[in-house]
């Protein structure tokens, strides 16, 4: 689907056709002709708006012929999210402009265009292509911000079922998390690296403007913080699963030491059956009234001496 919008007194405006200055945004569902005829009215290679259609389409930039391309990826919370799948995906953004107009491409409906979609950011522009530019990208980093707090929240919930009742769902849930994780460290790496080549580069032509060079020094310094917050929270729910898993490991042991004294303890009167079931002349073998119960006394006796051995050496 392509809408074509225009800030128009302050306001952005729903345009019926392609103008100079507007804003073209293409969001699902896909149509290949209307994508093609688009490539054809803007005389730009079609590759321009089906690659950030790829899920796996990495971090990059690009310019040819006063076209320039941006692809940058943006967490998403996965639809299809069960016990076995992953909690956030990254998908990529991809930002086309050109002297009159820009184009931004998503595979995935994101919290990243649609801030600019419902107007929330009061100095945004789309005729102003470098700034238009930032803005995405510090939108896409408070984005990245946000699902890793999500995600820190999450995860203190379900370290604290597991710590209270060890289920394989439990585990599978901080598995996905740390999944989550993996590839948000991966994904802000990339474009970290993308905007500091962006910068060296001057590729958005902002050298010269200090408000936009401040503001892109900015987004570079959020992007390594929630980089490293990433890399934190990954270990800590690294260590967090490797703890688990001594635990419930711990715990088998101490169920099968458990089970094991308790065998002992009940062998001893097992043993003294066996011995007077055996058909050979034993001690209080006869009409003795007492012979039952000072069997029975000595089986207890030996056993409440074992268990009081198994204490005193704190096996129990």
């Amino acid at each position: 689907m392509i809408h074509y919008q225009k800030k128009i007194n302050g306001r952005i405006r729903e345009l019926e056709s392609i103008e100079p200055g507007c804003w073209i945004s293409i969001s699902p569902p896909f149509n290949i002709v209307e994508l093609e005829k688009l490539a054809e009215k803007l005389d730009i290679d079609i590759d321009y708006l089906t690659d950030p259609l790829d899920i796996d389409e990495r971090t990059r930039f690009e310019s040819s012929d006063n076209i320039k391309l941006i692809v940058i990826n943006t967490p998403v919370l996965n639809d299809n999210t069960t016990e076995e799948r992953t909690l956030y995906i990254t998908v990529p953004i991809g930002v086309v402009f050109m002297p009159e107009y820009i184009i931004t491409i998503a595979s995935y409906e994101n919290a990243v265009l649609q801030h600019f979609k419902e107007g929330k950011t009061k100095a945004f522009n789309p005729h102003d292509h470098s700034s238009f530019v930032l803005q995405i990208m510090e939108q896409n980093v408070i984005a990245y911000l946000r699902c890793l707090k999500d995600i820190n929240v999450r995860r203190n919930v379900v370290e604290q079922e597991v710590y209270e009742s060890s289920k394989n769902s439990d585990l599978r849930k901080l598995l996905n998390l740390e999944k989550s994780l993996v590839y948000f460290a991966t994904e802000l790496s990339a474009i970290g690296q993308m905007m500091l080549k962006m910068q060296r580069t001057d590729f958005l032509n902002i050298r010269h403007d200090e408000d936009k060079v401040d503001l892109m020094q900015d987004i570079i310094i959020d992007n390594s913080q929630a980089q490293e917050m990433s890399n934190i929270y990954s270990n800590i729910l690294a260590s967090t699963m490797e703890a688990l898993a001594s635990m419930i490991s711990n715990n088998l042991n101490e169920v099968m030491k458990r089970l094991t004294l308790i065998t002992l303890v009940l062998m001893i009167p097992t043993l003294v059956a066996s011995f007077f079931g055996m058909n050979v002349p034993l001690p209080l073998v006869g009409n003795s009234p007492l012979a039952f119960w000072i069997i029975m006394g000595c089986s207890v006796l030996v056993s409440t001496l074992l268990v009081l051995f198994f204490q005193r050496k704190k096996m129990y």
